[in-house]
């Protein structure tokens, strides 16, 4: 198989990465899809009483291993058996999904570029750039309706370990950045430049 490009997607939670996902999927869609957030580790202590007592805000949180064996293997053209993530229950799934290489690769997540030997895989680096309170109304919104959350909850995981989160482990990496991409989906032309690319990858 020919070289194969993996393209990363970072930003902080709730920035629109899940969106450029989407909109790139409507133009190119071969492409084989990896989120960060499947190799999160299991916490299934976790609870809307002690959300925090687990911080899933801190490079610590992720597989990282499993994370980069999987991706070296797909860059190489190895197939893999990819974890599923309960975020109800907050604990990796029994399932898993088989993943065939493809010659693009999305590799999306909020701390993409904090492991070096992770991001020295990624061929073009992306951050998504989007202001503190857009991502903290999605992310309330999304805990809420598809999590199970109470507002509360959601407040006090914000503000004790989200927020420090992403200053401390995710702002920073912006600098590891080819692109930064202001208001995530909305940014059009940001979005015209890296379907561009990945089309002529795909030739």
């Amino acid at each position: 198989m020919d070289k194969t490009y993996i393209i990363g997607i970072c930003g902080g939670s709730g920035s629109g990465k899940t969106t450029i996902v989407r909109q790139i999927e409507e133009i190119v869609p071969d492409f084989v899809f990896v989120p960060q957030d499947m190799y999160y580790k299991s916490a299934a202590y976790v609870n809307n009483q002690n959300i925090t007592g687990f911080n899933f805000d801190h490079p610590d949180a992720f597989d990282t291993d499993l994370l980069y064996e999987q991706l070296s293997a797909l860059k190489k053209g190895v197939a893999v058996d990819m974890p599923q993530y309960d975020f109800v229950h907050h604990c990796r799934s029994d399932q898993t999904i088989h993943i065939k290489p493809q010659k693009v690769i999305i590799y999306e997540g909020i701390m993409i570029y904090s492991d070096k030997r992770v991001r020295d895989l990624v061929d073009l680096k992306l951050f998504v750039d989007t202001p503190a309170d857009v991502r903290f109304i999605r992310r309330m919104k999304r805990d809420i309706e598809e999590r199970g959350r109470t507002v509360d909850s959601v407040v006090k995981q914000y503000m004790e370990v989200v927020r420090p989160g992403h200053i401390e482990f995710i702002e920073p990496t912006k600098t590891f950045a080819d692109l930064i991409i202001p208001e995530g989906g909305y940014n059009q032309m940001a979005l015209q430049v890296l379907t561009s690319f990945i089309r002529t990858t795909l030739k």
